[in-house]
């Protein structure tokens, strides 16, 4: 009996050192995915919290909270959650429908009076999942330009918004939305008798014991408030945002152990029934039954097969992300405070470690007749083309509007990129023919069918030094995103910032074609010959005014 107790012993603290050693090369990992996203040590930061089953596995700070006063980020630092916001708007929304005060079928102009429709039914469900119709204000030009900075009341911000033409008809399509979130919080005041912040704050964060959590604002002191920060050649304040605007759809501030105690809340039923969450995180469906990647305030998918919930938020000088896996009880949060510094894949990256599932797969040899046999274009209805080409001896990817991407093999028919998290497999006929490619991520995939269409070629032709001259300079797409042309030799480069400069090859007087992205760029002159503006052709037309 001591021998068999002995041995129990024994496997138990072998057992012990395994799962020890296990969590602490899972610590490890996350090391080296945060200190490479938040390099700059000198720099903003960020901070990253990890539960397993309701216990904090990992909960550290990077980088700096505020630059001008040389204070380094601690895991208790609160910021600008952005469209994280949006889950809490799902929420409260789901709330007065079970207290019987409002139904998601309800048309919205019950509560927001005198909203041109355009004779379509526009219903509370609707906005909740994006496939209102209704135009997002930020994606308004001159919202991005000037109105941004204003103080509005929610009344005013409608009046403002309001009289944007339709997109689509309601439910046909999913087009990611801030004008409905807004419409949402004011819904909300206009039921519960409340402000936003009120009901937010009276329903949840009070409650749940939310403490470092609030309505965000310019003018209130925020102890512990991290500063947010935004980057072109070097670092800078983030640009002014009246925190008017954001409201239902992007206005709360938080801390990732704040919004770890509400992601734990709302799986376990403390914030709304279970038949409302399944619905919340169920895919909504279009009119024509295809399903969305969104329920009621999340993203849906799945980390490398995990179910999975998330939302992300971007808001000047802010972005964040939050995952959670219900059958693994994890839950992610890295937040950043430079719109410099993406955390959504580095959560994404945690959330498969943590899981044993790493984005990771290994190089396999493939002869390149086997390869060369892939390349072609795809195309799909909804979704662009791809372009599959093969040159020295490997296989490279182009969507349409993208990069263009070398892919390497792992199995047979199955390729992945380096730094990208997903995959393309390639489809078959039953003649064992090449029919269609299909790219897997972290929400639903995509197919394109293989067409007979030849490779799209770029032609160049030549143009003088002295035109190429009139080109250079810097346009301005956004506040803080510009387009900068050089010469460099007996041709020109671009390079939009926070991101590599490449060659652009002259394909007619006045436009340019980008080498290894699928997107073109036209120059217009002014009297003088110089150029005033040029417009970027990429998923769209995007004008952008010289501005040096």
């Amino acid at each position: 009996m001591k021998k068999t107790l002995l041995l129990t012993l024994c496997f138990l603290f072998i057992n012990g050192l395994a799962i020890n050693s296990f969590a602490q090369n899972q610590e490890k990992a996350f090391d080296t995915i945060l200190k490479e996203l938040f390099a700059d040590e000198a720099g903003p930061g960020g901070t990253a919290l990890v539960i397993k089953n309701g216990k904090t596995f990992y909960k550290k700070a990077f980088g700096k909270a505020n630059l001008e006063l040389n204070v380094p980020m601690q895991p208790e630092h609160i910021f600008r959650i952005g469209s994280i916001t949006k889950q809490f708007t799902a929420c409260a929304i789901l709330k007065l429908m079970e207290e019987g005060k409002l139904s998601l079928q309800d048309d919205f102009t019950k509560y927001v009076e005198d909203y041109p429709t355009h004779g379509h039914t526009i219903t509370i469900e609707h906005l909740l999942t994006h496939t209102s119709g209704i135009k997002s204000y930020t994606n308004i030009k001159k919202w991005d330009l000037e109105a941004h900075k204003r103080d509005f009341t929610p009344e005013e911000m409608i009046d403002w918004f309001k009289h944007e033409p339709m997109e689509f008809a309601p439910g046909t399509k999913f087009n990611y939305n801030n004008s409905a979130y807004f419409l949402l919080g004011y819904i909300i005041e206009q039921v519960s008798g409340k402000t936003y912040a009120e009901y937010i704050n009276d329903t949840f964060f009070l409650p749940l014991g939310m403490k470092n959590s609030s309505y965000g604002g310019s003018l209130q002191i925020v102890k512990n408030r991290a500063a947010g920060y935004q980057k072109m050649e070097v670092y800078k304040n983030a640009d002014f945002l009246s925190m008017t605007q954001p409201y239902g759809a992007g206005s709360l501030l938080s801390n990732v152990e704040d919004l770890s105690i509400w992601y734990h809340a709302v799986n376990s039923g403390k914030v709304i029934s279970k038949n409302s969450l399944a619905k919340a995180h169920t895919n909504f469906k279009l009119n024509n039954g295809e399903p969305t990647i969104y329920g009621y305030g999340w993203f849906l998918g799945n980390v490398q097969g995990s179910p999975m919930y998330d939302h992300g938020g971007g808001i000047h000088g802010y972005l964040t992300a939050s995952i959670f896996l219900p059958k693994e009880e994890i839950f992610v949060a890295v937040f950043s405070n430079c719109t410099c510094n993406g955390p959504s894949d580095a959560a994404l990256k945690i959330a498969a470690t943590a899981i044993g599932k790493p984005y990771e797969w290994k190089k396999i040899k493939v002869a390149d007749k086997t390869l060369a046999n892939y390349v072609g274009v795809y195309e799909s209805k909804d979704n662009g083309s791809v372009t599959l080409s093969f040159d020295k001896g490997k296989l490279f990817y182009m969507q349409s509007g993208g990069e263009k991407t070398a892919i390497y093999p792992f199995a047979k028919d199955k390729f992945f990129a380096d730094g990208v998290l997903g995959t393309l497999e390639i489809n078959r006929d039953e003649k064992g023919e090449v029919q269609s490619a299909t790219r897997t991520g972290r929400y639903l995939p995509i197919t394109w069918q293989r067409t007979d269409k030849a490779i799209p070629t770029i032609k160049e032709i030549a143009v003088t030094a002295d035109l190429l001259e009139k080109y250079v300079g810097k346009y301005q797409l956004a506040p803080d995103f510009h387009i900068t042309i050089r010469k460099e030799g007996d041709h020109l480069m671009a390079q939009a910032t926070g991101q590599p400069k490449m060659k652009i090859i002259p394909v007619s007087e006045h436009k340019f074609a980008l080498t290894n992205v699928d997107a073109q760029l036209l120059f217009h002159l002014e009297e003088t010959g110089n150029a005033k503006s040029l417009t970027l052709f990429q998923n769209g037309e995007h004008p952008a005014k010289r501005v040096e």
